[in-house]
């Protein structure tokens, strides 16, 4: 199933390879609000097997979101989730959502240095009640408080050309979307308010299965009552973009991209004049950093490196069997900074072939040394990655039917409990495949978490196989 915009939470559930290649944009989502896709938190009731299936759950198991973030430990940790992403769809954006608080400026600007294409800062206001309350309450600042920091820290560090900012929470009018620009937005996400168009009534009913419109409940009686259309959304937008077109008018810009960062054309003095808002300060909200020639809206792109990545090698040489099925053997050496080996390639399998990919062993690559980080991450049916030496940490990750064999090489210690031979977080949210290791991993606490147990088990000293 095919969408724009696909999240994934750290603790990646039914995220597989063909997940990733079927969207325009992949976002980690840190923060809290609504999960584009397949959906986010839900209560066990509404888990049937249809959900069930799609996210790799079984039905009737509530379903959290965000998952617990057990493989971002670091920033160089996301970039590393970053580099993954864009392995494995290099035509889709890579978005981070983080949630308005003091210091989300600071975190913003580690999320440009890895590399994201875009960033989210999502306001405490909006969401649609499908989640319990102590998921909603004291869930970071307004908006406009994170997204002023962003705006200053991204500038102020000669950061804010390379990255999209988006502001997202509540969004609702031309107005509100000139104020967001104003303070440094190039993007803006609406949820709440084209839902409402679409026919949502805000009954608050959402965890309950018994919306009477229709829009959130799996029940077959009471779909059937939705009456939303397309037009009524894009009705909505044109008269916010109508709006948004007066406020420019009124005051003489004619693109977009020229009110981004421009805070000198907020005024505050109505605003804080008023006798509930006496005394207030918003010169540190309003402030604008010297750019000096630095951009202050998204004007470049990330250099993600990926036309210099391993895998190049591993798709032409597996282009009889991306092509017509015929089984391939490549053999290889690899050295630990060739990071995400075999990602981009079961990408193109994902791609052209889904996720039933191709037949077993049919693209099988036998490597010699040491790999970086992410060996085999979301690996797809059909492929085969032995690699004669050891793995860094996400050896692994989202496992998505492949095969992955890690063996000691002859030289070394025999005995397999002497010799770690994969990293940290090893088979993170794999969800199909095998995985076999000749040797010891270095956390045990670390292992096969939240791959389904199903699929999976460790014997004593021998690691693993799902």
């Amino acid at each position: 199933m095919r969408s724009a915009i696909k999240q994934v939470a750290s603790g990646r559930f039914g995220v597989t390879a063909e997940y990733l290649v079927n969207a325009a944009e992949l976002q980690i989502k840190v923060a809290q609000g609504a999960k584009p896709g397949e959906g986010g938190q839900l209560p066990g009731h509404k888990v049937d097997r249809h959900i069930a299936a799609v996210r790799h759950s079984t039905p009737g198991v509530g379903l959290i979101s965000p998952p617990p973030h057990h493989d971002i430990y670091s920033i160089e940790d996301l970039a590393q989730l970053i580099f993954d992403l864009k392995n494995v769809n290099e035509r889709a954006r890579v978005s981070v959502k983080l949630v308005s608080e003091v210091g989300v400026g600071t975190v913003a600007a580690g999320v440009a240095k890895c590399k994201a294409d875009h960033v989210t800062i999502s306001g405490y206001e909006g969401g649609t009640g499908a989640s319990p309350l102590t998921s909603l309450t004291h869930a970071g600042l307004p908006w406009e408080i994170g997204l002023a920091e962003t705006q200053q820290t991204l500038v102020l560090n000669r950061l804010r050309g390379r990255i999209a900012v988006q502001a997202d929470g509540g969004l609702r009018t031309g107005r509100d979307v000139a104020v967001a620009a104003l303070l440094g937005a190039d993007e803006f996400g609406f949820a709440t308010a084209p839902l409402i168009a679409a026919g949502c009534i805000m009954m608050r009913k959402c965890h309950l299965n018994t919306c009477p419109v229709g829009v959130a409940t799996q029940d077959p009686v009471l779909r059937a009552r939705f009456t939303g259309t397309p037009e009524h959304v894009i009705n909505y937008f044109f008269f916010v973009a109508e709006e948004l077109r007066e406020i420019m008018a009124s005051l003489g810009i004619r693109r977009l991209e020229n009110m981004i960062g421009r805070t000198d054309l907020l005024d505050p003095k109505r605003a804080v004049d008023h006798w509930k808002a006496r005394g207030i300060d918003l010169s540190k909200l309003l402030y604008a950093p010297k750019s000096q020639g630095t951009a202050i809206w998204n004007s470049e792109r990330q250099n993600h490196s990926l036309e210099t990545s391993f895998d190049r090698d591993l798709i032409a040489a597996a282009k009889p069997a991306l092509d017509s099925r015929k089984p391939v053997v490549i053999e290889r050496d690899v050295r630990n900074v060739n990071r995400s080996i075999g990602t981009m390639l079961s990408g193109e399998v994902a791609r052209r072939f889904g996720h039933e990919g191709l037949a077993p062993d049919s693209i099988v690559a036998r490597l010699k040394g040491t790999a970086g980080q992410s060996f085999g991450a979301f690996v797809a049916h059909g492929v085969t990655l032995e690699l004669t030496g050891d793995g860094n940490d996400y050896v692994g990750k989202g496992l998505s039917g492949g095969t992955l064999i890690v063996r000691q090489p002859e030289q070394v210690d025999r005995d397999p409990a002497n010799n770690i031979i994969v990293g940290n977080t090893v088979l993170y949210g794999a969800i199909a495949g095998q995985a076999f290791f000749q040797g010891s991993r270095a956390s045990a606490s670390r292992f096969a978490i939240r791959a389904p147990s199903r699929l999976w088990r460790a014997p004593a000293t021998t690691a693993a196989s799902t």
